[in-house]
């Protein structure tokens, strides 16, 4: 009889691939076929019944990790099984991340379990697993119920109890951002835009129109300050038609020379009705349901037309500092600074949403 080599551990071993394959939603079997698909069979010269038991064995090891994963400080303190802190960091980071079409269906609806009976169309839509879309619901709102009535930065909170990277933390305090505040993304016009772009635009909402965020050492939150959404309404003077008559004298002098004189005559044809779709949604947010509707009527008042007559992203991001650069020679203006600090921390978040909303 040949010699015969053994070694003893007890570090719990994972494969990354089939983990994977069961953070998708595969079965066993089907993540067995999915391995064999690999050549692993060829390469290792298992059988396929070896390979199975294999792919269960990692199944099962998943699964008695799966309520450790739902408080992650506690996958690290557990004695049941050696897993070293690179792989607790994989098996964290990997739980907690989703997919992006599944998050665009989601987006802005309410985390009920009315919504969660919804995900077999989510499912159907997005062509992802079932099982795979009640993890990331079901994650969302574990996230959602936990930093919703705390204090203090909502990336730092989900980042001390999940444990997840920064990237990850930011798209999450996005997610709850949106679901706390309920706006809705589900309009038509809205399609074209993906998750990425609504995440951007929470997180400049987060830093700047949250509860202490602008100019404060308070913590943010997941709640729109409702001072600054009330002293919004004062920016309605600009509407008054003295102030903007020489409002738009002002700004489309200025650009006169920065922009084509196609674009310069549509800036003084259309200045109006784009400086009131700026400043009415800008009064419109103190109410839930006008607050609702913020990037419908971003999209639809102000983008829309913008496109239409063929402006440039350049273009936009002149004529929208132009606009708040003029703002500030008004006497009304001088005479309270306080309103100048308003329309600053409008007009940043206002401008860098629109600015990442101007794509086709």
């Amino acid at each position: 009889m040949g010699d015969i080599n053994v070694f003893v551990g007890n570090t719990t071993l994972i494969d990354p691939e089939v983990y994977q394959l069961w953070l998708d939603g595969l079965s066993a079997q089907e993540a067995m076929y999915a391995r064999q698909h690999t050549g692993i069979l060829r390469k290792t010269g298992a059988s396929q019944e070896m390979l199975l038991h294999d792919t269960l064995d990692y199944y099962r090891t998943f699964s008695m990790l799966e309520k450790l994963l739902h408080i992650p400080p506690q996958l690290a303190n557990q004695t049941l099984l050696q897993i070293p802190p690179e792989a607790q960091k994989m098996l964290i980071e990997k739980y907690y991340e989703f997919d992006f079409q599944v998050v665009r269906e989601m987006l802005g609806k309410k985390l009920s379990s009315k919504n969660r009976k919804d995900l077999d169309d989510i499912s159907d839509k997005t062509n992802v697993r079932l099982r795979s879309c009640r993890r990331q619901f079901d994650n969302f709102k574990r996230v959602f119920k936990m930093v919703e009535d705390m204090e203090g930065p909502i990336v730092r909170n989900i980042q001390s109890h999940y444990l997840v990277s920064d990237e990850l933390g930011k798209q999450y305090a996005a997610i709850v951002f949106f679901a706390n505040n309920r706006f809705d993304t589900g309009k038509k016009r809205l399609q074209y835009l993906i998750v990425p772009d609504f995440t951007y635009c929470a997180d400049e909402m987060i830093k700047n129109w949250t509860s202490g965020s602008f100019g404060s050492k308070a913590d943010i939150d997941a709640d729109l300050d409702r001072d600054f959404l009330q002293e919004l309404r004062d920016l309605k003077m600009l509407l008054d038609k003295d102030t903007s008559d020489q409002h738009k004298t002002l700004v489309c002098s200025e650009l006169q020379t920065s922009v084509s004189p196609r674009v310069s005559a549509d800036m003084e044809s259309n200045f109006k009705s784009l400086s009131r779709a700026l400043v009415n949604i800008a009064a419109g947010m103190i109410h839930s349901k006008e607050r609702r509707d913020f990037f419908n009527d971003v999209v639809e008042k102000f983008i829309d037309p913008c496109r239409q007559a063929g402006w440039k992203y350049e273009d936009i991001k002149n004529f929208l500092a132009q606009y708040e650069l003029a703002c500030q020679k008004f006497e009304a203006f001088q005479r309270q600074p306080r309103l100048i600090s308003v329309l600053e921390r409008y007009m940043k978040t206002f401008t860098n949403c629109t600015l990442k909303m101007y794509h086709s």
